[in-house]
């Protein structure tokens, strides 16, 4: 890219909630971005009379002199952004982007507004109806890894969810590989507490937090990950007493005659290259405690060849390469950055650590 151009003009709805914090904290240390708007999410209208960032998030004092304003077209668009983040709930993406769009602006969409390929699919999981079927056919999903050709030319970039980045990682380049059998993965994730957000609730309070599933069989991730993982999918949630950070299991059947090795071929095939994504050695399994603060994936996994079961284990940073840090990397690929601009860095929150 050209270093003396000037910087991309960058605005982020929903910057008061984790996600959107992260993405505050990964976008001011970004050489090649000016960051010009700071909006509350379109839901929390109440909440969302102008207040300082920095008070809101005191790590940032100093850093920034921001405010969070709330958030409509009109306000967001007078600041002329090239690019705008949305961490909002899944309606108002739905509502925001394709006006955004129609703007000539670049959307990365952290909701799941824009992720799901059927239309059809949104009552059901999403409790509401979508409305803009044919924007939906050209937003492009964003995992890096699996699909940098097309984000590198897209306009709206759905960033994909915590829990199936975790599993999609891990099991696409087998399926594409014809490694597994044709039988459901059954997947068991354990995401820290600010995967449910910044809002009040009795299970996430400090003396309440336990380990315990969650949605089970009804989760509205399940779909997401059977879409980009292209088999059957079983998932099984659960909360875990941390922060922050996901653990996922996923058992599969290998197809006949495939082996240790091909397993580790086909990924290492996939992934040798990436810079986020980390192939452990044998007999070294991921933990949440390796990949906090990060925008990496580590994956490890385990075959029993008398059963022909295979055990996947990966670990990611819910806040980071399961929201904002993978929302940067896109925009990275997108205006043509090193893909690692702006995620050498350490956490925007560090009182969310790992336990």
């Amino acid at each position: 890219m050209n270093s003396e151009r000037e910087p991309l003009v960058v605005s982020i709805v929903g910057a008061g909630g984790y996600s959107g914090a992260e993405l505050v904290g990964l976008l001011l240390r970004h050489a090649g971005v000016r960051l010009a708007g700071l909006f509350g999410s379109s839901q929390r209208a109440a909440a969302d009379a102008e207040r300082a960032f920095a008070s809101e998030f005191p790590t940032f004092r100093g850093l920034t002199d921001l405010p969070i304003r709330a958030a409509s077209m009109d306000a967001i668009l007078a600041d002329s952004p090239d690019v705008v983040f949305l961490a909002t709930p899944h309606e108002a993406s739905h509502d925001f982007a394709p006006q955004l769009c129609s703007e000539g602006v670049v959307v990365f969409d952290l909701s799941a507004a824009f992720r799901l390929t059927d239309p059809n699919a949104y009552p059901k999981h999403y409790a509401f109806t979508h409305h803009h079927a044919a924007l939906l056919q050209r937003a492009v999903y964003g995992l890096a890894e699996l699909n940098r050709d097309n984000i590198a030319q897209a306009q709206l970039v759905a960033v994909p969810g915590c829990y199936p980045t975790s599993v999609i990682l891990p099991v696409r380049p087998l399926a594409d590989a014809g490694l597994l059998a044709a039988t459901p993965i059954i997947v068991d994730s354990t995401s820290g507490v600010s995967g449910a957000g910044r809002s009040l609730a009795l299970r996430s309070l400090f003396c309440e937090v336990s380990q315990q599933p969650y949605g089970v069989l009804t989760h509205r991730h399940q779909p997401e990950m059977e879409q980009e993982c292209r088999t059957e999918v079983i998932f099984t949630p659960h909360l875990g007493p941390y922060p922050r950070g996901i653990l996922s299991t996923v058992h599969a059947t290998l197809a006949a005659g495939v082996t240790e090795a091909d397993v580790r071929s086909a990924l290492l095939a996939r992934y040798a290259a990436e810079p986020f994504v980390q192939m452990l050695d044998q007999g070294v399994w991921p933990s949440v405690g390796a990949v906090v603060g990060t925008n990496r994936c580590d994956i490890g996994f385990a075959v029993d060849s008398s059963r022909r079961h295979l055990i996947l284990c990966s670990a990611i940073d819910n806040l980071l390469k399961g929201a904002a840090g993978q929302a940067v990397q896109c925009m990275n690929i997108r205006f043509g950055f090193d893909e690692r601009s702006g995620l050498n860095l350490p956490t925007a929150h560090p009182q969310l650590t790992a336990g």
